[in-house]
């Protein structure tokens, strides 16, 4: 064989190279094909070049996927990019795992062709259920807003109140001001900006932590539904425009049947993507401003209702639409209401008794600080005992026989009140309880909780005094309960 032919032979053997493909998963869920692309070596003198693998991408672990970088990418931009295909709650947290999937690089910055492993992938969209629990059940919660909830110090304050002795989150799905934290198609909203991007991995991580979600909803006081649709407003008899409050354009007309089926649609959104309890706040009339201008639909469709009628028949049907899916419906109502007096009733329409036939709970906004100049007491804020023990006695005596428990907001904030603290906390629970209250919640608008933190460990270890200590079961223990006893 002459130097010609073996030449020719090592060339073909050298050209017999496999050159493997990887599949690597886009961020859109498609796949798409990267292959090891062969460089020129050199070989012995006179030989030809054989080619060999210059790139080799590490493979992904089971439930990762494989990502390339692009020019101009970074952690940040790659986490938003996954962030829903993935088990974790925030862009920040999946960006944490991705650091610690790559071997802990400290880059921020990509270069271009840069193989990059994404952990927590999901098989498929997260499917949550509701955890059923009596109406009696003893909750002890803290309230979040929904930008809070959906952050990475809202994860924070969720565990730690849970570390505490918590065992529910209050997290807004519409606060007053209309806004609507979470994905929900109806014509009314249009398009919005969602906190919560996947509110049923939300519920299944407050779920995974033993606790119980309550979806707030402001329900009539909703300022980007009246600027967005201001013929569903409460109108002027003045100038038959939408109407102010103290030069506020906020409220919806409570007795639109449009503005009750909006809420009550998103309701039930958010008790089909797992909520336990539904909880309508501002499920009222507006209580301030020139009442006497003010004009509302049901004024010319039922010239014989009042306020109250409207409210009642406006929860008779939530209840009715809500009360099938399992979950807990929960209202909250002027402190002052427990007193029935009938400037009160006139303006809100919260009829107490009647409220409470179409309710599982009742949490009367009892913050003691908000009772000013009432029963002669100079600083009200200053006397928990007091307000909270006579509101609680007047709300049991009121509902007497209608089966709704009563689950207090206490004051969670320093807001008129020189005696805030971790003994101001714990005077309002222990009140609460020894009259007749099931479990409480805590108000501070700014999420601020230091105090009730500081109060929990210490009720908690006074077993059976500040409160039973009921718990959550188990999303495992709720499976079996749903599934029944074992046959035989």
């Amino acid at each position: 064989m002459g130097p010609a032919s073996l030449a020719s032979i090592l060339f073909i053997s050298f050209s017999l190279v496999v050159i493997e493909i990887a599949t690597i998963p886009s961020a859109s869920g498609q796949t798409g094909h990267a292959k090891l692309l062969p460089t020129s070596k050199p070989s012995t003198p006179g030989m030809p070049k054989a080619p060999e693998p210059s790139l080799v991408l590490p493979v992904a672990p089971p439930g990762s996927a494989l990502y390339v970088a692009k020019r101009g990418d970074s952690i940040p931009l790659v986490a938003r990019r996954y962030l829903s295909q993935t088990s974790y709650l925030t862009s920040s947290e999946l960006g944490e795992a991705i650091h610690k999937a790559n071997d802990d690089f400290h880059s921020t910055f990509l270069k271009l062709g840069q193989p990059v492993i994404i952990p927590g992938l999901l098989p498929a969209p997260i499917v949550e259920k509701s955890i059923p629990v009596e109406r009696d059940f003893e909750v002890r919660a803290v309230y979040l807003t929904g930008i809070m909830a959906a952050s990475d110090h809202g994860i924070r304050i969720i565990r730690h109140w849970r570390e505490v002795g918590g065992n529910a989150v209050v997290f807004d799905i519409k606060d007053s001001d209309g806004s609507v934290t979470i994905p929900f198609d109806h014509p009314l909203l249009g398009s919005h900006h969602s906190s919560f991007h996947d509110l049923p991995k939300f519920l299944r991580f407050l779920h995974s932590q033993n606790m119980h979600a309550i979806a707030r909803i402001a329900i009539f006081r909703d300022q980007r539904l009246v600027e967005t649709h201001p013929e569903l407003a409460v109108k002027s008899h003045k100038t038959g425009q939408a109407w102010r409050e103290n030069g506020k354009l906020v409220w919806t007309d409570p007795s639109q049947p449009k503005v009750q089926e909006y809420d009550i649609a998103l309701a039930k959104k958010a008790a089909e993507a797992g909520a336990d309890e539904i909880q309508f706040d501002y499920v009222r009339f507006p209580a301030e401003g020139d009442q006497k201008d003010a004009s509302f639909y049901f004024q010319t469709e039922h010239p014989e209702w009042h306020r109250s009628d409207v409210i009642a028949d406006f929860l008779k049907h939530a209840y009715a639409e809500l009360h099938p899916t399992g979950v807990l419906l929960s209202l909250d109502v002027f402190g002052i209401m427990a007193w029935q007096r009938p400037v009160d009733l006139a303006h809100t329409g919260q009829d107490i008794v009647r409220m409470a036939k179409y309710c599982d709970v009742l949490s009367p906004m009892i913050y003691p600080s908000h009772f000013f100049g009432m029963d002669g007491i100079a600083h009200p804020g200053d006397a928990p005992e007091h307000f909270i023990g006579e509101s609680m006695v007047r709300f049991e005596k009121i509902t007497e026989g209608s089966g709704v428990v009563i689950r207090p907001w206490l004051q969670a904030f320093r807001w008129r009140t020189k005696s805030y603290s971790p003994k101001y906390i714990e005077a309002q629970v222990i009140t609460a309880k020894n009259k007749g209250g099931i479990g409480f919640l805590f108000w501070n608008a700014a999420n601020d909780y230091s105090k009730p933190y500081a109060a929990m460990p210490e009720m908690k270890a006074t077993k059976g005094q500040y409160f039973r200590g009921d718990e959550l079961q188990t999303p495992a223990q709720a499976e079996l309960k749903e599934a029944g006893p074992a046959p035989r």
